[in-house]
């Protein structure tokens, strides 16, 4: 959980600007290498702060459905999410770089960004559409009404929001015009100085000069190809529901999942 293993410090040392399918597991796995306490979000699932993440959400885009009024994220809010328990944060924390940037002024920025028409096909299938598909309700209803966890629901609202949407299909309508927003807006915050424009094909050379640190003598990470992102997912549904049928029974898990496909299918 957030709050396992805390760290001491001045919150976050480097924000990660790149969205999700944009190797934030690649650069995760280099963070690390170089010293830092990395989160990164698929590593351990089913503990992270998904309430959390679920309030900020609401605090930062108070439109989308379903959203509780509230007041928006302090630095405080931020530290007790992410910022007193790492160094970086990758994936999670792609859709609130800009959040992050004004609640540590002191971090150093990487910037990833990849051509949209490339990334968004990544990036709708295999976080879109098993955020909000048919699947998804049985899955949604599992993780919170039996397992406690409210991933889906908090992604959902993080999605809503990054795109300025209130359904899915507005999600794909404003879906290019939100990714060309997000990235002017975050070299318009930060000074040249402050920034790093990266790719993973540039290695470690670039990277280790920005953060002033020494270059590793182990190739630079080159990790979750697509297919192996969609295997992961697969593999930690199929256990969520696997841990489920041992704490309710199989019974009772069937009916959990007819229950929340009827509830579906009525809208």
């Amino acid at each position: 959980m957030a709050n396992d293993n805390p760290k001491s410090g001045d919150g976050l040392l480097v924000i990660h600007a790149a969205l999700c399918r944009m190797g934030t597991m690649s650069l995760a796995e280099a963070y690390r290498t170089l010293g830092y306490k990395v989160h990164h979000g698929v590593d351990n699932p089913t503990k992270d702060p998904w309430v959390r993440i679920e309030e900020a959400a609401e605090a930062t885009w108070p439109f989308v459905p379903g959203a509780k009024p509230r007041k928006p994220f302090t630095r405080a809010d931020w530290d007790d999410l992410w910022g007193s328990h790492y160094d970086i944060i990758t994936d999670l924390a792609s859709p609130f770089a800009l959040q992050l940037i004004e609640a540590y002024p002191q971090a150093k920025v990487v910037i990833v960004q990849r051509d949209f028409d490339s990334w968004w096909p990544s990036f709708q299938a295999e976080l879109i559409h098993p955020t909000f598909s048919l699947f998804s309700e049985a899955v949604l209803f599992v993780a919170w009404y039996i397992m406690g966890v409210r991933a889906g629901q908090a992604m959902r609202k993080v999605h809503f929001g990054f795109f300025e949407a209130t359904n899915r299909k507005e999600i794909d309508d404003n879906a290019r015009d939100a990714y060309d927003r997000h990235y002017e807006k975050l070299r318009e915050m930060v000074p040249s100085e402050k920034r790093l424009e990266f790719k993973l094909t540039d290695g470690w050379n670039p990277l280790c000069e920005f953060l002033e640190k020494d270059v590793p003598k182990v190739p630079f990470p080159h990790l979750n190809s697509r297919q192996e992102h969609m295997e992961g997912h697969l593999e930690r549904v199929k256990k969520m529901f696997m841990d489920a049928a041992v704490k309710v029974g199989p019974w009772g898990l069937a009916i959990g999942v007819i229950a929340a496909a009827m509830r579906y299918a009525q809208g």
